[in-house]
């Protein structure tokens, strides 16, 4: 048996000297399921970010739509009573509100406003449009509220 002893010292110098790293094809699949993962984490956060974006945008303008009341009572700096007249650049709460929920939607907030009604609409995230008006109507619509309307569409 003295012939198997030099072989064995061969394969203990050979591993001896073999590194002890990953394979580059290890790596690589490491590498991919990171990927993939990071990629199913970016989806969900951007449908996340939208919801998101459109809980602000029913926030704001809820906020025009009790604000809207207060105007219309005197309240705010109105000057006149029982009127909706200037209350989108008039009442400072409510252009606060406007502009958050501009910023929110990344696009047009429409505000109309006369002495005897209101309707706010802006568009939202997901899609359509959130609409709120004189008559406590608030909801999603798909029209575009027109101009010179003071209540929200019906769809």
């Amino acid at each position: 048996m003295p012939y198997n002893l030099p072989i064995t010292r061969t394969k203990y110098i050979m591993n001896k000297n073999r590194s002890q790293g990953f394979t580059l094809i290890e790596l690589l699949v490491v590498i991919a399921i990171i990927g993939i993962l990071s990629a199913v984490v970016l989806a969900s956060l951007n449908t996340a970010r939208s919801k998101g974006n459109d809980a602000a945008i029913q926030s704001d303008l809820s906020t025009v739509q009790t604000e809207a009341e207060i105007w219309y009572g005197g309240g705010n700096g109105n000057t006149s009573t029982n009127t909706y007249a200037s209350m989108c650049t008039g009442d400072s709460v409510i252009v606060k509100a406007l502009a958050g929920a501009t910023t929110a939607s990344a696009g047009t907030v429409v505000c109309n406003a006369s002495a005897a009604a209101y309707a706010v609409e802006s568009p939202l995230a997901t899609g359509g449009y959130w609409c709120v008006d004189y008559t406590g109507t608030a909801g999603k619509r798909t029209t575009l509220l027109a101009a010179s309307t003071y209540t929200c569409p019906a769809t």
